[in-house]
């Protein structure tokens, strides 16, 4: 069994929850607003990523207290499958959700007059409704695993896995750690591993399921969103009507989406493959599931760039924030004054005023 270095995981782990809660929150209460007012499809679509990406951050402290408790799993039996498939099926999630936008965007530079004729809402709530369907019905695999190959004794290979071998098909049984008897019974029942000591049988629907979910979810995605964005970027360079600061910042989206596929998605799917080719998990897999992990606090990026009420609401927010600190400032500044040159005699009530104003 594989141990993820407690300080790297949990590092990751919090970086993403704090960053990535507040920003994604903000995301949230900006297009549901967005949405009730007028929707469009890109508003919905962002919506959806952002309910994929605060279900994913919701669900992150089970990994950190797995991570703290040295990969022991010492919470509730039922949070194991359950904690595992919101963690799998948001990240595969987002990939749909991303391509999804990158399609949306594409339409409207490449065949501008048909596709905003032809756009509706409601095609964007269907495509998200497939979206949510097809990934939990491909990772409801990890709710079957516990039950094939029950009666086998563990894999030779599975030694090898990583406690990271939970998407789209991993043993999600409690594993007891070997047991030493000169420790009191109580400890051993408190010392369990989630999803470890994959069986032959498991093993052989586990590879597989992931090749496939490699395929499927990221590779034909990650086709179409560089295709889209790709072609975007082309033709929006050739544009002459449109500022040059609106280009920068569309082409900065699309840049952007493409480097989140290449860091988060590219090196976890990776090791599909790699798992698939050795029959064995990779030794560095739990470093590529960390990269995963940083796309829930790097999409509230491509909100930004992607939404003109995400920066709208963002600059209200910092507007705010620099009237309340700049009032702070003169405030005290007055105080300060005041203290100084406290003044005497009958015409304080005067210097009082005039302080007030200031």
């Amino acid at each position: 069994m594989q141990e993820c270095h407690t300080a790297l995981c949990l590092s990751v782990y919090v970086i993403t929850f704090v960053t990535g809660f507040p920003a994604n929150a903000l995301a949230f209460y900006t297009f549901s607003r967005k949405v009730r007012k007028k929707a469009t499809p890109i508003d919905i679509l962002l919506l959806n990523l952002t309910i994929s990406d605060l279900l994913f951050l919701l669900f992150l402290p089970f990994k950190m207290q797995e991570v703290m408790n040295n990969m022991m799993w010492e919470m509730p039996y039922a949070l194991c499958p359950l904690s595992g498939f919101i963690f799998y099926t948001t990240i595969y999630n987002s990939t749909f959700f991303l391509t999804a936008v990158s399609v949306e965007r594409y339409l409207g530079v490449a065949f501008p007059i048909q596709h905003t004729l032809r756009r509706r809402p409601l095609y964007a709530v269907i495509a998200s409704l497939f979206f949510w369907v097809f990934s939990i019905i491909q990772l409801s695999i990890v709710f079957i695993m516990p039950f094939i190959g029950t009666g086998e004794p563990p894999s030779a290979n599975a030694t090898h896995g990583n406690h990271s071998d939970t998407d789209g098909g991993s043993g999600w049984g409690l594993e007891k750690v070997q047991e030493d008897p000169s420790r009191p019974p109580e400890l051993h029942h408190r010392e369990a591993v989630c999803y470890e000591n994959f069986t032959e049988a498991q093993l052989r629907v586990l590879l597989p399921v992931r090749l496939e979910l490699c395929l499927v979810l990221f590779c034909i995605p990650f086709l179409i969103c560089s295709f889209c964005y790709i072609n975007f970027i082309r033709i929006l360079s050739r544009l002459q009507h449109i500022s040059r600061r609106r280009k920068l910042r569309a082409i900065g989206m699309a840049l952007g989406t493409l480097l989140v596929f290449t860091v988060c998605f590219v090196p976890y799917n990776v090791t599909h493959v790699v798992g698939f080719v050795t029959w064995r998990s990779p030794d560095w897999r739990d470093k590529a599931l960390l990269c995963s992990t940083f796309n829930a606090c790097l999409d509230p990026l491509i909100f930004y760039l992607s939404s003109a009420a995400v920066r709208g609401t963002v600059g209200s927010m910092v507007q705010g924030a620099r009237r309340r600190l700049t009032g702070c400032l003169v405030g005290s500044a007055g105080l300060c004054l005041w203290s100084r040159h406290k003044p005497h005699g009958p015409d304080n009530t005067q210097k009082q005023e005039e302080m007030n104003a200031i």
